[in-house]
Parts: C-alpha cells; structure tokens; sequence
C-alpha cells in the first residue's frame, strides 16, 4: 500500500490546495492531508478550522484523510507509514524553497521521497496569502476557494 502525505498550512485551502489533493488522491493508495500546527506563519484559521474545512471539501475522495500534526514533518511522516511527500509548485519562484526542504526531508529521512505535482493552469496565481488580502479588502473570492473556505472568511471579513 503506498501512503502519501500531502502537508501544508492551508490557512485557508484554495482551490490549487484542492486541485493537487484531487489529483494526489488518485495516485496513491491514501493520501493524508498533514495540517501543521506550529507553523511560523501569521495564521487566520485555527488548525481546528483548517481541519474542518479540509473534511468539507474532501468529502468523496474516500481514501483521503484529514489530520494535524506539529514538529518534524518527517516524523509524521514516518508514524504515518507514508513513503511519500507530496508537494504543489505554482511557479519557479516555489521550486527554490521546495527543493530546498526536499534535500533537507531526504537528508532526515532517506527513504522518504518527496513528488511535485504542478497546479493546474487556472490556479498558478492563487496562494493563501492572496485570498487573505483580497477577502481582508471585500474582494470577490469565489473562483479562489471553495465554497466552505468563502463561507468562512466571508464571516472572518466582516470581524
């Protein structure tokens, strides 16, 4: 059986989040969604609600499952018996980064391999970041996010 992670913030899940969890989903055997937790980034979501948000939108995908987890990713990994990292790339200018933690995961952990999968063509611009700033600013998301994701931050918007 292969067992796939795919981690991230996803604070919030964008449809590129989705798009990759779509298409991971049909090439390994399970493929678990690793929501950090301790993440340095200025989150707007709690892991709580990442995580509830990620079981919305996977509904259907039945060999998909939703967790969190803090510290090493590595770790996780490894207490997930996954084999396997998946990581998104939109551009070049997230290959330096991602490469970057790919040599570094293959240095902690030799036999955990790490597989990029590009975003589709229609998602290349969407990141986290962005949705925040244009739903901060009353911006219409819809073609961003999921429609759990822009339930949400519509009611985080209006705080």
């Amino acid at each position: 059986m292969r067992i796939a992670v795919y981690p991230g913030s996803f604070d919030p899940p964008t449809n590129g989040h989705v798009d990759i969890i779509s298409r991971a989903s049909k090439l390994f055997d399970t493929l678990v969604v690793a929501v950090g937790g301790n993440s340095s980034k200025n989150l707007l979501f709690s892991v709580e609600n990442r995580l509830e948000m990620l079981e919305e939108i996977c509904i259907g995908l039945d060999n998909v499952s939703i967790q969190s987890f803090t510290g090493l990713l590595v770790e996780f990994a490894h207490n997930s018996n996954a084999s396997v990292l998946v990581r998104g790339l939109r551009a070049m200018s997230d290959f330096e980064n991602e490469f970057q933690m790919a040599l570094t995961n293959r240095k902690l952990a030799p036999n955990l391999e790490t597989v990029f999968l590009m975003t589709s063509a229609e998602n290349m611009f969407v990141s986290s970041s962005i949705v925040k700033e244009v739903a901060a600013l009353g911006g219409d998301i819809r073609d961003l996010v999921p429609a759990p994701v822009e339930r949400r931050l519509a009611v985080v918007a209006k705080r």
